[in-house]
């Protein structure tokens, strides 16, 4: 299977995309970086030194302080995939932070887009 482009993505140029999605819906910035936070482990200033050295969503990942144990338990579907059932380890990072970011717009509570935490 080719490699996927969204791999080499900078997480900076998608970043404000999922401010703005979340903005539209009445959410903002600090609860989009908080569930990254959540499932990365990244703190608010390693989100922005992530930005501002334009790493890429595999980079991104890869240099994860901590991936929560529970990104398991989240579920559902993304851009047409169900994410509980993508083979790829990294696609399935990106469709989860993508799902929770999609959560966050559609206005669920904190708490459990957080999965309890």
């Amino acid at each position: 299977m080719a490699r996927h482009r969204i791999f080499d993505t900078s997480f900076a140029s998608i970043h404000p995309h999922y401010v703005t999605k979340a903005e539209k819906k009445g959410r903002g910035r600090a609860e989009v970086d908080e569930v990254i936070g959540w499932l990365t482990g990244y703190d608010s200033a390693g989100l922005v030194r992530a930005m501002d050295d334009g790493v890429s969503l595999e980079r991104f990942f890869a240099d994860a302080p901590a991936m929560n144990p529970n990104a398991s338990l989240i579920t559902g579907v993304i851009c047409g995939h169900r994410v509980e059932e993508i083979s790829d380890p990294l696609m399935q990072q990106i469709r989860w932070m993508d799902k929770l970011v999609d959560e966050v717009a559609r206005g669920k509570k904190m708490t459990s887009i957080l999965r309890g935490s």
